[in-house]
């Protein structure tokens, strides 16, 4: 056998290697973007559309068990996406490129909402308003309390964090929430703050510090246009309620 033949058929034999048969995941990963794009994200459940976001962390293994797995932990595609990151770490198969994906996910949904809301008057897109609340504190493991500032025509100006605390208190300093409003030139501001217990009804202690914060914030100038109250089940408005 000559040189050129050997080499022909070294080059034959890696050919038939690399042309063998494609991973079995490749297959499905393709059937599952088809589902996504001809019957749109309703067409799948929450553990396949957590498969094709599992897809840019974990190019080559199947993640179908992994997002089993996720979903039996944390129970909904939301909650996963939402959950604490030394959480999603204890989950097996889960590591830093999954966590990021994860959390990449939860800061685009959010920016699309709050892009919502800072186009319009949020007195007039309330509905948006409530939802970029639920996004952004309904899963929180703690209590945060959140302040809206509006400017005269009720845009918003300003979104903060201004406590965190426990699993069910937060300390809010009256003084503090003026002060911040005054700085930000701010003529209105919304509460916000989450129950991790699930449950958003008001405690009597959240309905007696929305009361001091409006009186302080009246004396100079700054209407509190609601105290919204989130939670896994749901929200309340106190002005809703006609607690305020």
């Amino acid at each position: 056998m000559t040189k050129q033949e050997n080499e022909g058929d070294a080059r034959a034999s890696q050919g038939s290697f690399f042309e063998g048969p494609l991973p079995s995941y490749l297959g499905h990963r393709q059937r599952l973007r088809d589902r996504f794009r001809t019957g749109g994200p309703d067409a799948l459940p929450d553990y396949e559309l957590l498969e094709l976001v599992l897809f840019r962390a974990i190019p080559r293994r199947d993640t179908k068990e992994l997002a089993k797995r996720l979903i039996a932990k944390f129970g909904s595609f939301a909650e996963v996406i939402n959950a604490p990151e030394n959480r999603l770490a204890e989950v097996k198969g889960v590591g830093e490129a999954v966590i990021t994906e994860l959390k990449l996910i939860k800061a685009a949904a959010l920016r699309l909402l709050r892009g919502e809301i800072m186009r319009r008057p949020a007195l007039s897109s309330w509905h948006q308003v409530v939802e970029y609340c639920r996004a952004a504190m309904a899963f929180e493991p703690r209590e945060q309390f959140r302040i809206l500032f509006l400017d005269k025509r009720n845009q918003l100006i300003a979104d903060e964090v201004q406590q965190e605390g426990t699993v069910d208190h937060t300390p809010v300093y009256v003084r503090e929430v003026v002060k911040r409003a005054l700085e930000l030139s701010a003529t209105a501001i919304v509460l916000v703050h989450n129950h991790p217990s699930g449950d958003p009804m008001p405690s009597r202690a959240d309905i007696e510090m929305t009361k001091q914060i409006i009186d302080a914030a009246k004396l100079m100038g700054v209407t509190v246009h609601d105290h919204i109250i989130v939670g896994r089940d749901g929200h309340v408005s106190l002005k809703g309620l006609r607690l305020i």
